[in-house]
């Protein structure tokens, strides 16, 4: 998968599913025993949830911005527990760049 692409999100009980909007035999779906771990991607202090992380045991990680993160979550949760749920740790944040700017002076 390359790229952006728009579509529906689906969370069923066997599996979460992701359809392109423009062509629905474009599709994935991943077996909740599949998955490893979701990774929440928070911003402003944790108040704003913009996607998430899905990495599999096989396929690597998949990226996926949606509208409602928070509820798909939650609901996500449901089929996978609370350990397999986390907070993505980013490499480098603003914060931290706008740190070292600060000690270089």
């Amino acid at each position: 998968m390359i790229g952006n692409k728009n579509g529906d999100v689906l969370v069923g009980d066997k599996a979460f599913e992701f359809y392109n909007s423009r062509n629905p035999e474009d599709y994935i779906q991943i077996p909740w025993e599949e998955i490893v771990r979701v990774r929440a991607q928070l911003f402003f202090k944790d108040k704003y949830i913009r996607g998430f992380f899905i990495d599999t045991k096989s396929a690597g990680s998949y990226n996926f911005v949606v509208k409602n993160a928070g509820k798909t979550l939650k609901t996500m949760r449901d089929f996978l527990g609370n350990e397999k749920i986390v907070r993505n740790k980013p490499v480098l944040s603003l914060k931290k760049v706008f740190e070292w700017f600060k000690r270089k002076k």
